[in-house]
This record gives C-alpha cells, sequence and structure tokens, in this order.
C-alpha cells in the first residue's frame, strides 16, 4: 500500500537533453534497491522536461528515498544538467492500483 509520493520536473539544458534521459533510466537499479520505493518512474513530457513520479508506504520512506542515493546523484550533476532547480511536489496518495 501506498500512502505519499514525489512528483518530480525536471527542465534540461539545452543540448543536455539525452543525457539527462539517461542518467535517469540509469537511476533505476538504484530505485530498486530502496525497500521503502513501492513504485518508480522516470518518465518524459516533452523534449526537454522529464519527470520522476515515485510513491511509499509512509512519510519516512519518502524521506529516506530523498536522503538516497537517487537524489544525492541528481543533486550532484544538477547544474551540469538542469535548466532550474528540480520542481520537488510532496505528494497524497487518495487512491492507487498496483500489481500483487
Amino acid at each position: 500500500m501506498v500512502t505519499v509520493g514525489l512528483l518530480v520536473t525536471l527542465k534540461a539544458r539545452p543540448g543536455k537533453e539525452e543525457e539527462l534521459a539517461g542518467f535517469l533510466v540509469s537511476a533505476l537499479p538504484l530505485a530498486q534497491g530502496e525497500p521503502e520505493t513501492t513504485a518508480w518512474f522516470a518518465i518524459k513530457i516533452d523534449d526537454s522536461t522529464f519527470g520522476i513520479a515515485d510513491f511509499f508506504p509512509d512519510v519516512a520512506g519518502r524521506q529516506a528515498h530523498l536522503d538516497g542515493p537517487i537524489a544525492a546523484a541528481l543533486l550532484q550533476r544538477a547544474e551540469e544538467l538542469l535548466a532550474a532547480p528540480p520542481d520537488i511536489k510532496p505528494v497524497d496518495v487518495l487512491a492507487a492500483k498496483l500489481p500483487t
């Protein structure tokens, strides 16, 4: 069961779109290694805008993710890859359908 999540929007620096997409793809194993990350999606919104949507059983799981390796790696490369700081919105889950 998930109760909280994060919606993160990332705007790539001009010319860094493919590199940002590659970074997001490379983060999947890190997300898979986080026991409290129930669902994690890296998405492309348009040619230069990307996103991450991830969901957790509780606030502690969400905070563990924010303190984890994906966030650290993104912050380390933010100036290089991003045109603006990440837009990170914590969300509450009202209803969910997940695989069993």
